[in-house]
This record gives C-alpha cells, sequence and structure tokens, in this order.
C-alpha cells in the first residue's frame, strides 16, 4: 500500500472547510485531523489554487492528506493528495484519467445502491450520508445511521460517515460501524478548533464523549 493509501486507511478525522486562515487549519491538524478538504464553491481558480498550496504545506507539516473538493483539474496545480467528487460532478473514470493512478479519489454516497456501486468503481473511499441534516448540504435529506450500518456491512472501502456529526454524534455513528468521520461546523465554527478536533476523535476513536465543563 503506497504512503497516501496507507494514511487513508488510517485516518479517523476528516475536515472539510471552505478557505479559511493558517491558524484554524493548524489548530484542527494539531488536534488530530488526518485529512482536509478544500470545499469552497464560490472561488475562483486562482484563489482555490493559493489556498490549496497553503493548505498542502499545511498537511504536510503535519502528515496529514490534503484533498481538493469536486475540481480534478486543479489537483496537480493546488498540490493536492486527491479530489473528492459527488454523484452530480465529474464521473469517476473521467476524473480518474485527469488526476492519474497515484492521487486518491473520495465519492459521496447516499442510497445503499451508491454504496454499492462505489464497490465496482476506481474509488479510494466513500463519505456516507448525510447523517444528520445539515445546512452546508440544503435540500439533501438526512439518511440517519442505517446507511451507516449499510456501509460497514457492505462497503468494500473506507468511508466517512458525514453530515451533522460533533462529538456528541459521532459517538452514535461510531456504534452503527463508522470508524471514521468527516465534519465541518464541528470545527469550523467552534472557539477552539484543536481542542474540538481532539474531542472529535475521542469520540470516534473510544465510543465516549469526553467529560468536560464545557464544549468547545
Amino acid at each position: 500500500m503506497d504512503s497516501r493509501r496507507q494514511r487513508l486507511h488510517d485516518a479517523r478525522l476528516y475536515l472539510v472547510c471552505d478557505i479559511r486562515d493558517d491558524a484554524l487549519i493548524d489548530g484542527a491538524l494539531s488536534g488530530g485531523v488526518d485529512i482536509v478538504q478544500l470545499r469552497d464553491k464560490h472561488a475562483g481558480d486562482a484563489a482555490l489554487v493559493a489556498a490549496g498550496r497553503r493548505y498542502a504545506a499545511l498537511c504536510a507539516a503535519h502528515g496529514a492528506l490534503f484533498i481538493l473538493n469536486d475540481r480534478p483539474d486543479l489537483v496537480a496545480d493546488a498540490g493536492a493528495d486527491g479530489v473528492h467528487v459527488g454523484q452530480d460532478d465529474h464521473p469517476v473514470p473521467a476524473t480518474r484519467e485527469l488526476v492519474g493512478p497515484e492521487r486518491i479519489i473520495g465519492l459521496s454516497t447516499h442510497t445503499p445502491e451508491q454504496i454499492a456501486i462505489a464497490n465496482r468503481s476506481d474509488v479510494d473511499y466513500i463519505g456516507v450520508g448525510p447523517v444528520h441534516a445539515t445546512p452546508t448540504k440544503p435540500g439533501r435529506p438526512a439518511v440517519g445511521t442505517a446507511l451507516v450500518r449499510e456501509a460497514a456491512a457492505h462497503t468494500a472501502h473506507p468511508f466517512f460517515a458525514i453530515g451533522g456529526v460533533d462529538e456528541a454524534t459521532a459517538v452514535a455513528v461510531r456504534a452503527a460501524g463508522a470508524q471514521r468521520v468527516a465534519v465541518v461546523r464541528a470545527i469550523t465554527e467552534a472557539d477552539d478548533p484543536e481542542a474540538a478536533a481532539r474531542a472529535l476523535r475521542a469520540a470516534i476513536s473510544t465510543g465516549r464523549q469526553e467529560a468536560r465543563g464545557a464544549r468547545a
């Protein structure tokens, strides 16, 4: 197994965010984030590449992976380790042609049928969700933990439960069979991103929420 795929296999905590300053990304990585995905639907190509290069350097310093959302054509310029696509984005075969065999491809899945198709596709991991309704995916109905159980039983790939996951709900998705979670607001809206990441990682690793006087 190559280095990127080994790190993917070992990953537990995945942060998805738009263009942010270095302090938030560095704090999240220091707290235990294994993968950072840059997802910014409003940024132009130059801004994505510039931010991507910053994220790539920060991730490399922490031994983490950097993934670019929905832009396989910019992966090389941004220095990304791979790309994440949705069901309505670039088809997986065309994405693989653009990024090559060494980089990682992730795919969003929302139904058992999509998980089954992903098993036969040239992807390296899948996202499963949204587990709970979330403003980051408006109009996308929540799938609950049932789809997490489906993925745990039937996926051929590493998978990340995503959608409204925070320190408390990470415990429930772990109980449903997830070993990995992806989050947005649980870290980006936290007063202390490093502490929030550390608590999330503990929850998905141990299945218990930390006893703390105040949540980050």
